[in-house]
């Protein structure tokens, strides 16, 4: 199969044993081989597709509760797109009705109070206490402080729009009021952070947003890495050709301060001023890992939890029975919609054979592929796949390591339209 109907199609299957598992028709059997309670907090993309999983394989015997304080989820993926007017939030916004008619899994729109990992009870906000036998904790991501000066309405201005929602509205009318003469500053936090490639994506559309729309424009890119840490390729291509004269890029610029009111950055690379500041904090677990410590005395960094990636259960002792997917776990993989999709696979597929006193799968694959739109008509993308290795007890890239496209055109980005949409089907439909 060409790769590029490869990364059409694979939706966001956790290869090795889900390709088949996932082809099958989308009836909930009422097969009650496995029989459990399980609570998934969190309904992102980790979230939704774990609750959804473990009823569609797992069958009518499964008993699933999905905790998200929301009524919908905005996807992060595209919200760059939004920035230029070529999506709006409403298109990217998923309800869980699906998850709820077609797979039976009950939504409780709260927040969690608290867990008692002894008890295997969850406290909810409007009173509820939910009893399980294996809970699954996908709650995202957090950031740190950023070190932000200036007056409360000023520092107001200043926003990462790495979650989608009202920051992503802020920083799109910023943008739209930006003129030729203007410079927009984005700053990138160490790594690790959510989607590596989307950074530089930002900058990509705003630049050409910018070209497009207001006839010129500067966007420096202040990086903490000492270089480009996805498709590297592409963006130097990009960064050097297509948006020459547009995008700056400064690699190892480590942030030290930031005044909203003079709209100053001082840097380890020197000091900048924009009229606007697009800055992305350093990145944590969610902070009801955090926060709560669940997870985390296995961490080497203590911001994110850690974890047995055969099953996703927490990999401290105490916390036996509680599995943690998405960005907030620790493991080698990427913090990405894709991968969050493929790694709640993995995790539903044990939990299940938990339940049915079965064998948990010992060569587990998963794939991270993602597109990157680097004009309003182009784009490029990345794909790799991980394997077990039961050495490192990790996953690690197989096969040809992570390869990106040669180049980007509007073929791939025709196809990356058809990837979102099968991404988001397979985790919301």
């Amino acid at each position: 199969m060409e790769r590029r109907r490869f990364l059409q199609n694979i939706g966001a299957t956790a290869l090795g044993f889900s390709l088949m598992k996932s082809s099958m028709a989308g009836q909930l059997t009422a097969n009650a081989a496995a029989t459990g309670r399980v609570v998934v907090v969190g309904g992102g993309m980790a979230g939704t597709t774990v609750a959804k999983y473990l009823r569609f394989w797992g069958g009518t015997g499964m008993d699933v509760t999905l905790v998200e304080p929301n009524a919908a989820y905005i996807s992060n993926i595209f919200s760059n797109m939004v920035l230029t007017g070529e999506r709006t939030l409403s298109q990217l916004t998923f309800n869980y009705s699906p998850l709820k008619n077609k797979y039976g899994v009950k939504i409780q729109n709260a927040s969690v109070t608290g867990i008692d990992p002894v008890g295997k009870k969850v406290k909810l906000s409007n009173g509820t206490t939910l009893s399980y036998d294996r809970l699954v904790l996908a709650p995202g991501i957090d950031f740190e402080p950023l070190p932000l000066t200036g007056t409360v309405t000023n520092q107001a201005k200043i926003v990462h729009a790495w979650k989608a929602g009202t920051q992503t509205t802020s920083l799109q009318n910023q943008i739209k009021a930006m003129t030729k003469s203007d410079t927009l500053i984005l700053t990138i936090p160490p790594a690790p952070y959510r989607c590596p490639p989307g950074p530089y994506e930002r900058a990509c559309v705003v630049a050409d947003y910018l070209k497009r729309t207001k006839g010129g424009g500067k966007v420096i890119i202040l990086d903490a890495n000492p270089k480009i840490l996805a498709e590297p390729n592409n963006f130097t291509k990009a960064f050097n050709e297509t948006h020459k004269g547009i995008i700056t890029y400064i690699p190892n610029a480590q942030i030290s301060s930031i005044n909203a009111d003079s709209m100053k950055i001082v840097s380890s690379a020197g000091n900048f001023t924009g009229k606007v500041i697009n800055a992305i904090p350093k990145h944590k677990a969610g902070n009801l890992i955090t926060q709560s410590g669940i997870g985390l005395a296995n961490s080497t960094d203590g911001k994110w939890a850690a974890v047995n990636v055969l099953s996703y259960e927490s990999t401290n002792p105490s916390l036996k029975g509680i599995h943690i997917i998405g960005d907030s776990s620790s493991t080698t993989q990427p913090k990405a919609g894709h991968i969050a999709n493929a790694e709640a696979k993995v995790c539903a597929d044990a939990i299940i054979q938990i339940f049915k006193g079965g064998t948990i799968l010992q060569t587990p694959m998963t794939n991270s592929s993602c597109f990157t739109p680097i004009t309003r008509t182009t784009a490029s993308w990345l794909t790799a796949v991980y394997r077990y290795d039961p050495v490192s007890k990790t996953m690690v890239v197989a096969g040809n390591g992570v390869t990106e496209s040669n180049g980007y055109n509007s073929e791939n980005h025709e196809d990356m339209l058809k990837w979102f949409k099968n991404l988001m089907t397979d985790t919301f439909a």
